[in-house]
């Protein structure tokens, strides 16, 4: 499904959009009927575990790419400011910083021997295998943020 760094960083950078949109519609609806607070809970849920996802995706593809810590802390902000996301995907497609392919082999390529690339390409070659690993850490982190409480505290 997700081929290319490209297409799983673009996935992820709409739905984080697409998230803030469902955020902000239930802060809106909660303001006009303060009823409908369970939206706000439904909403801010979503939006998080997305956030969160999308952080492991910009850290994912970083280390892939070989992104240096300017690009890298740029995708990790965007998240932070509604539908910043859109315009970093296309920064950085632009820039070649999402182009390639994963890293499944080592190269000649120095930089293929960085501490972590060899665990990198073992999961990356068992994308299964990754693709739990960072879902069971973006849930664990989820729910411990959960247990920490809302920003701002209980409003």
């Amino acid at each position: 499904m997700f081929r290319t760094p490209l297409s799983l960083f673009r996935t992820l950078a709409i739905l984080e959009a697409i998230s803030w949109t469902l955020l902000i519609a239930a802060l809106i609806a909660r303001a006009v009927n303060p009823e409908l607070a369970l939206a706000v809970t439904i909403g801010g849920g979503i939006h998080g575990f997305i956030f969160l996802s999308y952080g492991a995706t910009v850290i994912l593809v970083a280390l892939n790419n070989r992104w240096r810590a300017w690009p890298t802390v740029v995708g990790l902000v965007s998240a932070v400011v509604p539908y910043a996301t859109i315009p970093t995907e296309i920064w950085l497609h632009r820039r070649g910083s999402l182009a390639g392919t994963w890293r499944l082999e080592q190269t000649d390529d120095p930089r293929d021997g960085a501490w972590y690339d060899r665990a990198l390409r073992w999961f990356l070659r068992r994308p299964w295998i990754l693709g739990i690993l960072i879902a069971a850490a973006v849930v664990m982190l989820y729910v411990s943020l959960l247990m920490i409480g809302p920003p701002g505290g209980k409003g």
